[in-house]
């Protein structure tokens, strides 16, 4: 949102609207208010001639982008000219706001166009891409007037042509260029290599040969390109100038001040320092900064690249002759009218940057000067508390994002950062000690339990922690908003030694029959013993302990965690000096198993049945269930003796047939061979009857048990 002061709002209201281009879009330029018009260095310029238009204000967001403010005054025609990197050019062509506030008319941005140079050389009427020489470029004039000066004097023209003439230069000949002149006095014929100067008397020609240079030294300077913002109107006016480019993520570093252990407590400090770099060629004078924790959605599109696209050649049309139509009589169609559009309204509006008003800031006393002889005193944790740089930013909510505004205009040289001191708030807290087995397995961390107890969002960055006046460790912190905790760790705690103990059981707990089906409920229980044993005499400690969270189990010992995470439990150990505590975890799930039921045997039934899972009805249901399984096996077997019958019936008879191939027929074991595969045959027969009989058993048997199984449920 563009903020507009006072003044403008009350033209705007009064008629007197500022005229708004956007070029290739609108961009959220800042979301800080302009700088009070006394405030505003002016760049007045007599119409016509360039102006100076000075950075106001500078908004920094977190997604890689900085939005840019530019704010003077211009009197009457005036152009502004600012220069840019190429690849921010695509990003000015898409952002890019202009507003003259003094009802004045903003004419085309003109830019250097990115088309391949020998293409433009050669749009230019006169053609310097293959860099022609002083007879190419006299042949490319033909009928412009020129004024040549040789050593045979001066000519003035209209150029007729150029041709090689042999000239005697000591005993040689050599070809040299003479251009052809025709002036009032006649055709004239000038050698090229003895002219001193030319001019063309063309001013067109002239200026088209100046703009084909200018496009060749732009060229040249491929990595800066300028923009060109054109303002034509009457008298003194304020202009507005918004874009958005790439800028370097701002950073933040904080420093966390511990009470002094002893000290009669207190409550820890933060100071928090933003990290700002100026990587554009242009110094930051007094510009108002915002840094902003919103991350806009962003993109890049090449609109600086010409695009050329390949039309399809399309023939000539021709139209056929014509003949006689005879129409077909129309019924008449009332056509109804569209109503107007309602016409577009702009809608101003002025943003309070202030509405979110920050934290309180602590003041910055002087040191007082040291006194001859004496020794400097050693710096006190309250020292460094309260001693603390003050913060120089408010903090407040702007829309959607949380956004941090300096107090005072910054001033960044070009290609130079700085840090900028934006927090120093007071926040609840206590140390703790943090036990973690993914991260150490004998000691846990010494850490700080944190609360944002300010109404500030604390960013992701690195934490120097000093306790009392002494360094620490480094912590490290995500985004923490107003209200919320977190725990940070700066060093190992080695006066505390952990021991962990892992214990396991797997327990069928009851045994029922569903669907048919052997439905056991498992109970599974995973045990974690922590043997927490402190050193420190002189010091009581808050130990921490994080615990994963098995997926499926639930916490049964204790029957509460402190504080739960979406992986972790956290359970809370206080440990006295000298002393050693235990902890006892533990997580159980439950799990339903279904098999078979006649997977299983009677005796596996019976010894649940003894230690008191299965009921005695589950018992006899399984046993009526496997009398009926054997009167399904009863038949099997009956079928597999019969088929084992007719094999060995069919292995005889195949030795007979052979041997009777080899006897007479009249032979008397012939005979037997015949009387006994007689009787076979008839075996056989009795047989498939007696098979066939086994198999309607056993149809019968298996949709009898499946019958029983189906809707089986016994407790």
């Amino acid at each position: 949102m563009l903020s507009q002061s006072p003044r403008t709002n009350r033209n705007t209201r009064s008629g007197s609207a500022a005229r708004l281009i956007l070029v290739a879009g609108l961009a959220a330029a800042s979301a800080a208010p302009a700088m009070a018009q006394s405030s505003r260095p002016a760049a007045r310029q007599p119409g016509g001639q360039d102006a100076e238009l000075p950075m106001t204000a500078i908004t920094l967001y977190r997604s890689g982008v900085g939005a840019f403010q530019r704010q003077g005054f211009v009197e009457g025609a005036a152009r502004v000219q600012l220069r840019f990197d190429t690849d921010q050019i695509n990003d000015i062509l898409k952002s890019m706001v202009l507003l003259d506030l003094g009802g004045g008319r903003i004419d085309a941005v003109s830019y250097a166009s990115r088309e391949p140079l020998e293409r433009r050389l050669a749009s230019f009427a006169i053609d310097i891409s293959s860099n022609p020489s002083m007879a190419e470029l006299f042949a490319q004039l033909r009928g412009a007037r020129v004024r040549v000066a040789s050593v045979d004097g001066e000519t003035t023209g209209t150029v007729i042509g150029v041709e090689n003439r042999p000239v005697g230069v000591g005993d040689n000949v050599a070809e040299h260029p003479f251009v052809n002149i025709l002036s009032s006095a006649g055709i004239r014929s000038v050698d090229i290599t003895a002219l001193r100067s030319f001019d063309i008397l063309d001013p067109e020609l002239a200026g088209e040969l100046e703009r084909a240079l200018t496009a060749y030294a732009e060229q040249r300077t491929e990595n800066v390109k300028t923009v060109d913002l054109s303002f034509d109107g009457a008298g003194n006016r304020e202009v507005f100038v918004a874009y958005v480019h790439e800028m370097p993520v701002w950073k933040t570093s904080y420093r966390l001040i511990l009470p002094e252990m002893g000290g009669g407590g207190g409550q820890p400090t933060l100071q928090g320092w933003a990290i700002v770099e100026n990587t554009t060629d242009e110094d930051w004078n007094q510009v108002e900064l915002s840094l902003v924790a919103g991350q806009p959605v962003g993109f890049q599109m090449d609109l600086y690249e010409p695009l050329f696209l390949t039309r399809p050649e399309v023939p000539v049309p021709v139209i056929a002759n014509v003949g006689p139509t005879v129409y077909e009589r129309g019924r008449a169609t009332m056509r109804g009218g569209g109503g107007g559009q309602s016409p577009f309204q702009e809608a101003d509006g002025r943003m309070d940057a202030d509405r979110a008003a920050g934290e309180v800031m602590l003041a910055m006393p002087s040191s007082a000067p040291m006194q001859p002889g004496r020794t400097r005193s050693a710096v006190g944790g309250d020292q460094m508390a309260n001693y603390a740089a003050a913060a120089q930013a408010r903090a407040g909510e702007v829309g959607e994002v949380f956004q941090y505004t300096i107090d005072t205009p910054v001033s960044i040289d070009r290609q130079r950062s700085a840090m900028i001191p934006i927090i120093t708030s007071a926040l609840d807290g206590r140390r703790v000690s943090i036990y973690s087995r993914g991260v150490m397995t004998d000691h846990p961390m010494r850490g700080v339990e944190l609360t944002n107890s300010s109404s500030l969002q604390l960013l992701p960055g690195p934490i120097a922690v000093y306790d009392g006046a002494a360094y620490a460790g480094d912590a490290q912190i995500g985004h923490i908003v107003p209200g919320d905790k977190r725990l940070l760790s700066y060093a190992v705690d080695l006066d505390v030694d952990v021991r962990t103990e892992d214990k396991g059981d797997w327990q069928v707990r009851n045994i029922r029959i569903v669907d048919g089906l052997i439905e056991q409920t498992v109970r599974q229980v995973s045990t974690v013993v922590y043997s927490i044993e402190n050193k420190d005499r002189a010091g009581d400690r808050t130990v921490i302990v994080e615990q994963p969270r098995m997926g499926g189990y639930e916490l049964t010992a204790p029957s509460q965690a402190a504080e739960t995470t979406e992986s972790l439990y956290r359970f809370e150990v206080e440990v006295a000096g000298g002393e050693t505590e235990s902890l006892t975890v533990t997580q159980e799930r439950t799990t339903a198993q279904r098999i078979t039921l006649l997977s299983w045997d009677l005796n596996t039934f019976l010894d649940h049945q003894r230690n008191g899972r299965v009921s005695q009805a589950v018992v006899d249901a399984f046993r009526t269930a496997a009398g009926k399984q054997r009167a399904i096996q009863e038949q099997q077997r009956i079928i597999e003796r019969l088929e084992t019958e007719r094999n060995e019936i069919g292995r005889d008879q195949s030795r007979m047939r052979e041997n009777m191939g080899r006897l007479d027929r009249n032979n008397e074991l012939y005979a037997r061979y015949v009387q006994t595969m007689t009787q076979q045959e008839n075996r056989l027969e009795e047989i498939n009857t007696e098979m066939a009989a086994a198999r309607q058993r056993q149809a019968a048997a298996e949709a009898d048990l499946e019958a029983y199984l189906r809707n089986l449920n016994v407790q």
